[in-house]
């Protein structure tokens, strides 16, 4: 079963949370970053993001940006743009996009669960974007953006989550980007709070990364880094946990991950593709069911039907997105490895089936696929066999915010 650990948060002031509050580094280049804060000083990017308060020249790698981030940091502390909460606390944390909510329990959780598999993977990192993380929460000493988690609901623990929300009074509550309501509420009371953490260690079994691979490994590597440089700290060591908010996988939704390539299209090449699939013109793009893609070439959209003997009964080899990877990229165009290729690129589904029109209109791509979302059963599946997903097999909408909350990591405590 798993740890949760209750931690005095550092989080807006109530009256700047709308303000403070933005979307997560990695979904935002440093232009668009520049220009989403450059008229709002309070902007958490200027923490998240620091290089965009530097020279453009500079890399947003430079150890120039990680300084740049701590300083920025202590100055929202100082101006009481953000806060430290007085004692250890759980929060709730609920988005409602499009008149569907989900509430997160924002928590810490541990090293050891992680390492001991009780936080499972489903997606390897890049050492690249792992090490930037690690330069920023090292440098800041503090996690700086959550984790998104899951789990297979527990009614305890939801019940005590609902009745919390039913009798208080939000300390946030404000609408953001893209129409997404944010409320989140402080879980101040040692009764409630020793409940949820017993409801978790007793009745919830494993936790899952829906999003954040990175970020978790920065945060471990991060706190195993402290335990060798404060071996004298002991287990109840800030260090020795890391941000989350962990969601109910009933209440979570995936979007597509869409797919535009650069190549060149053979004549022959929608017959060649009936070796693996039906293939019939249709008006729209957007796959209706699991196993069906949709492709648009040459100002045309194909639905695309795998072949059910071609289905393999392997978690990870029978998702659409390894379907597609196999039949079509690697073999049609030798399209191997998707996260270094330059002649892929992925769309969240968020910007619609319009966009794949207009990326492959514009000639820049020159066929486009989109695929039926991942569920979040084949999420958990996946993770429970110790198997890896393909890149980008996942796009959670909506974003959690970065901003709402820190983690003090007290490494100068020690």
């Amino acid at each position: 079963m798993v740890e949760i650990h209750p931690f005095a948060g550092i989080r807006p002031h109530e009256d700047l949370a709308e303000n403070i509050a933005t979307l997560p580094y990695d979904v935002l280049n440093s232009a668009e970053a520049y220009d989403l804060a450059k008229d709002n000083p309070y902007s958490y990017l200027h923490i998240d993001k620091a290089e965009i308060d530097l020279p453009k020249e500079l890399s947003p790698y430079d150890p120039q940006v990680y300084q740049k981030a701590t300083s920025n940091l202590q100055t929202f502390l100082q101006k009481d743009w953000l806060i430290r909460d007085e004692k250890k606390v759980l929060y709730l944390y609920e988005l409602t996009m499009n008149g569907r909510s989900q509430t997160g329990l924002v928590t810490c959780t541990t090293i050891a669960d992680y390492q001991n598999g009780l936080i499972k993977k489903h997606e390897y990192t890049r050492p690249e974007k792992e090490l930037d993380r690690i330069n920023h929460i090292d440098v800041c000493d503090a996690n700086t953006s959550p984790i998104f988690l899951t789990y297979r609901s527990e009614a305890g623990v939801q019940q005590l989550m609902q009745d919390w929300q039913e009798q208080h009074a939000p300390v946030y509550d404000f609408t953001s980007f893209h129409d997404v309501a944010h409320r989140v509420w402080v879980i101040d009371d040692v009764e409630v709070i020793a409940a949820l953490v017993q409801g978790f260690a007793d009745n919830v079994p494993a936790l899952y990364i829906a999003d954040g691979h990175h970020r978790t490994e920065s945060a471990v590597k991060v706190g195993l880094k402290r335990q060798e440089t404060y071996p004298d700290a002991g287990p109840a060591a800030e260090f020795n946990y890391f941000l989350s908010v962990i969601f109910p996988k009933e209440e979570l939704a995936i979007l597509d991950y869409n797919r535009v390539l650069k190549v060149p299209i053979a004549p022959d090449f929608l017959t060649r593709l009936s070796q693996y699939f039906t293939v019939e013109k249709v008006a729209a793009g957007k796959p209706q069911q699991p196993k069906t893609f949709g492709m648009y070439v040459d100002q045309q959209w194909y639905q695309l039907t795998i072949k059910q003997e071609l289905i393999p009964n392997d978690p990870v080899e029978q998702l659409d997105v390894a379907l597609l990877q196999h039949y079509v990229f690697e073999k049609e165009f030798d399209v191997q490895d998707i996260r270094t290729d330059k002649r892929i690129d992925f769309i969240g589904g968020i910007r619609g089936m319009t966009e794949l029109e207009k990326l492959v209109d514009s000639k820049e791509w020159t066929v486009a696929f989109a695929l039926y979302p991942t569920t979040m059963d084949d999420l958990l599946n996946v993770a429970d066999a110790g198997k890896i997903m393909p890149p980008k097999s996942t796009w959670f909408e909506p974003k959690l915010l970065s901003g709402l909350f820190l983690h003090d990591l007290a490494s100068q405590n020690k």
